[in-house]
């Protein structure tokens, strides 16, 4: 069999086809043309991510290692992490003081009422924010009640597909042992109603909690593998699904650009015929 001339591989596309492809992503600045007919593929330095911003969630229970988790995939993406205490903690211990009631409360009624979904609204808020900006974030904070709410899921999930973004939930495991020592260690002041309530704080802890999301999930107890791994192969994950969905966009972009055959000139195959 003779091949066609002017195709291109397995493919059947034209030299023409591919290079007006090529142009068409060119003009989006994710090909750049060099001398002698060579390319490479190009994400432009600080502008916002042609195929949409990525977001981490990390949720677990307080002093399961969930924003030591998240530093890390920050430090290994370079991408901004927004950590619930690091944004709201003085608004929130101002607040309490005005209120009457200690910078520390954690479990009181108004805490839980007044000053505890206001939070989560500046959290999610801002995650809005950096998403309608094209930026990729890990955002890291209990939610323990968000995750168990459907309708919260749903409109989180929906937030970020509004802005062509890739969400990606995470829940940080960890024993109650190993909780109870990180805690301890950190040294809280806001920790000091759960040390000195152990066994009742724990009562009121689901530790095989399931978010109602597709989520995956990290194990921070003693003995687990390092968060390091653990975020290498979570980011690896992530990144081999991101290639599969570029793939499956470039495709339709090459048989978009796709002539049909020529029908003047009788060549209809890729191969030639005796009759």
């Amino acid at each position: 069999m003779a091949g066609r001339a002017g195709s291109c591989g397995a493919l059947g596309h034209s030299v023409a086809t591919i290079n007006r492809a090529m142009a068409m992503l060119a003009d989006e600045g994710l090909v750049i043309n060099r001398a002698r007919s060579s390319r490479i593929v190009h994400i432009p330095g600080g502008a916002p991510n042609k195929s949409g911003p990525r977001v981490i969630l990390i949720g677990g229970y307080p002093g399961s290692g969930k924003t030591e988790f998240g530093r890390v995939i920050a430090r290994q993406t370079g991408w901004a992490i927004l950590d619930k205490d690091t944004t709201t903690r003085p608004v929130v211990e101002a607040a309490l003081e005005r209120m009457g009631r200690s910078p520390h409360d954690r479990e009181s009624e108004t805490y839980l009422s007044a000053i505890r979904p206001a939070k989560y609204e500046t959290l999610t808020a801002t995650l809005t924010e950096n998403l309608q900006c094209g930026l990729s974030v890990v955002v890291t904070a209990p939610f323990t009640k968000e995750l168990r709410d459907k309708a919260w899921c749903d409109r989180l999930a929906a937030t970020v597909a509004e802005y062509s973004g890739t969400l990606q939930v995470v829940w940080v495991y960890c024993d109650a042992d190993t909780m109870h020592t990180y805690i301890c260690r950190r040294g809280a002041a806001r920790d000091d109603y759960k040390l000195g309530n152990w066994a009742k704080y724990l009562d009121g802890l689901d530790l095989m909690f399931e978010p109602k999301i597709p989520y995956v999930s990290v194990d921070n107890s003693a003995g687990a593998r390092p968060l390091q791994e653990q975020a290498k192969e979570l980011l690896s994950k992530m990144a081999e699904l991101r290639e599969r969905a570029w793939f499956f966009t470039v495709r339709p972009l090459l048989a978009r650009t796709r002539q049909p055959p020529n029908l003047s000139t009788g060549n209809l195959g890729s191969s030639t015929s005796n009759g």
